[in-house]
């Protein structure tokens, strides 16, 4: 039997993120994964509310927090690591092929300093790698198409997919943001899938479709039997060019231009100007092509 710890989930409304506690409830240490420190485009605030409210959950239970993982650079919130980092001591972590994303968007936003060898996080995780949540047994699995370094952490019985599998009625994460790949990510949801059938799926966002209330945990046998494109599309062919096709048709998230360079940085803000304020850098007519509406 597979160790079950205590998953809490927090849904973010700005922007249908998850955020999640993973806690081993026999040792009390925990880790923190996805984290969202809040932005608003409109004004350019930024704000650490969601971070405080997860860090007062924590306190609350009587937590250590030994983790603070993100399963990859977000393309449309700002993630909360850095300030959790400062809040707790505990270490940050991403998969390896950050690396790649880094040297992407270093030549997209015209960094030519920014050093990109993953060193602005504690940990990088390889495909296998294994850790502990307090007693329980971790382990780390590549699953790009997403994004090229998108990894699935398995926290004893509990899969957290990141934007791979959404819930059930949901169907699957868009694969066309540099770097990601239709065909890759069906070959990451198979893996996925291949897990034990009770294995709990905990997703990085819902869109409440039908303006249902949001919902975050599946398992893997609800999703091989009632996923609207795993059920559908029983090939990659078809389920490639119908993600690709799908894919064509959405605008790009507001956030995108503005949360990589952020996340990029392991969640830094950028650093002041002599003015004491910060400024992000937005590049002009990059991702052409994308529908605008």
């Amino acid at each position: 039997m597979a160790q079950k710890p205590e998953v809490t989930g927090f849904f973010d409304r700005r922007t249908w993120s998850i955020q999640y506690v993973v806690a081993d409830p026999e040792t009390k240490k925990c880790a923190i994964v996805d984290t969202v420190y809040d932005f608003d485009e409109k004004s350019g605030q930024t704000a650490s509310t969601n971070a405080d409210r997860i860090l007062e959950f924590v306190r609350d239970n009587g937590y250590e927090v030994e983790w603070i993982l993100d399963t990859h650079p977000h393309a449309d919130h700002f993630s909360a690591a850095a300030y959790l980092k400062q809040k707790t001591g505990a270490q940050t972590a991403i998969g390896e092929k950050v690396i790649e994303v880094q040297k992407l968007w270093k030549d997209f936003y015209n960094w030519p300093d920014f050093p990109a060898d993953g060193s602005q996080w504690d940990r990088l995780f390889a495909d296998g790698d294994t850790f502990r949540v307090g007693n329980i047994d971790a382990k780390v699995m590549f699953s790009p198409g997403h994004t090229l370094a998108s990894i699935t952490y398995v926290i004893g019985d509990a899969a957290f997919v990141h934007d791979t599998l959404f819930m059930p009625d949901s169907g699957t994460a868009r694969a066309d943001f540099p770097g990601g790949s239709a065909k890759v990510l069906w070959k990451s949801i198979q893996d996925i899938l291949a897990l034990p059938d009770e294995t709990r799926i905990f997703t990085g966002h819902d869109y409440q479709p039908g303006g249902r209330e949001p919902l975050w945990e599946s398992t893997v046998a609800e999703q091989k039997a009632k996923n609207i494109h795993m059920a559908k599309y029983k090939t990659e062919e078809e389920f490639v060019a119908a993600r690709e096709a799908r894919d064509r048709t959405l605008p790009m998230p507001k956030l995108i231009l503005h949360s990589l360079q952020i996340n990029t940085r392991g969640g830094r803000l950028p650093e002041p100007e002599a003015n004491g304020r910060r400024y992000l850098k937005i590049p002009l007519d990059l991702l052409t092509g994308a529908s605008w509406d």
